[in-house]
């Protein structure tokens, strides 16, 4: 199954509808997304809890890594840039995260609120080599920043 971004675009939109608590959207994209595409083996959000760290926050899948910093991993390195980060093969990634063996490869997208601050990155993690494309990643991008354009900063 492959996902159907326009599909999956106005789902996102209509469940999350007036909803301005950023956990509440990220839980329910995580879920979305997650169940969109057979692709998408761990998918989920990593929360800015404080200066230069990222927690885990919503998601779906296995366990993911409880804490990451800015400096290390994909996750991080799209933290730290605040661009998406497109990684077909983890393994060539350096510094790259095995919070699960089964990671091949990774497409990870800053997250911002309402006053374009990083309030995120949303993780999706393949057991595929390869498995995403460009398009996943402007697609993606473009539903997050529609979802979290009117999302309160979180303290």
């Amino acid at each position: 199954m492959r996902v159907d971004y326009p599909s999956l675009s106005q789902s996102i939109a209509s469940l999350t509808s007036g909803e301005d608590d950023p956990i509440a959207l990220m839980a329910t994209v995580a879920c979305e997304v997650h169940h969109a595409d057979d692709r998408f083996d761990w998918t989920g959000f990593y929360r800015v809890t404080e200066p230069e760290l990222l927690k885990i926050g919503p998601y779906q899948g296995g366990h993911g890594c409880l804490v990451i910093p800015f400096s290390r991993g994909v996750c991080g390195a799209a933290a730290r840039t605040r661009e998406v980060q497109l990684v077909p093969d983890v393994d060539a990634f350096d510094g790259h995260i095995a919070c699960a063996s089964s990671t091949r490869s990774e497409l990870v997208i800053p997250v911002f609120d309402k006053t374009d601050r990083l309030l995120a990155v949303f993780d999706i993690d393949s057991d595929q080599h390869d498995a995403f494309t460009q398009d996943d990643a402007d697609a993606l991008s473009g539903i997050l920043s529609n979802v979290f354009s009117s999302a309160d900063p979180l303290s």
